[in-house]
């Protein structure tokens, strides 16, 4: 049987941007604008309530990341960004588990019969994480630093740039996206530009 060809497929997008730059309020614009969304924290949210990973950290990192059963993700978060050699193994035991639920959406996706004009994925480490390769176009959200760090204090982030140590900074994840999107303005400003970028992935 022959592969589908690609025109006849839900245009695959990766989503990112740093923290503050508006990358889940463009999720949600382009939700509104009749795409098919994920994020992918959510999805490392789900794995982590499983036992199959709950388990795997505890063998690593002790009972005290998971007590009574559940995985606490401050522990986590606490133990491995202080250790690049637990953090690099968190990530190898998490990203392809990402990778696998994200094709498994998208494989669904294309066997609707109504289907979204565009598949889009929320990754906030994308291209740190290699997963660029999977999706069939890339768009990074950028936004002036003074709005970033605005942004990330009005939700009680203690500051951008000790939170974005482990990522790419912004203007290297715009010179390696397909697409980018300034999004210094309003939500409704946001909205216009990823309607007319949305015509252009998916006319």
């Amino acid at each position: 049987m022959a592969a589908e060809p690609a025109s006849a497929r839900v245009p695959f997008v990766g989503l990112t941007g740093g923290i503050g730059a508006g990358k889940s309020e463009a999720l949600a614009a382009l939700e509104r604008l009749g795409a098919a969304t994920l994020s992918s924290d959510a999805v490392v949210h789900e794995l982590l309530a499983t036992d199959e990973v709950r388990d795997a950290l505890v063998e690593r990192l002790g009972p005290a990341v998971a007590p009574e059963g559940r995985v606490d993700r401050g522990v986590v978060a606490e133990r491995v960004f202080g250790s690049d050699e637990d953090r690099k193994w968190l990530e190898g035991v998490l990203w392809p588990r990402v990778g696998e639920r994200m094709w498994g959406w998208r494989e669904a996706l294309d066997q609707r019969e109504s289907r979204p004009r565009a598949a889009v994925v929320e990754v906030p480490l994308l291209f740190e994480s290699g997963l660029e390769q999977a999706f069939d176009a890339t768009v990074a959200v950028v936004a002036d630093e003074a709005v970033r760090r605005e942004r990330a204090e009005a939700r009680g982030h203690a500051g951008v740039a000790s939170r974005t140590a482990r990522q790419l900074a912004q203007d290297e994840k715009a010179g390696r996206a397909t697409h980018v999107v300034h999004n210094d303005g309003t939500v409704e400003e946001l909205e216009e530009k990823l309607s007319q970028l949305l015509a252009r992935i998916a006319p």
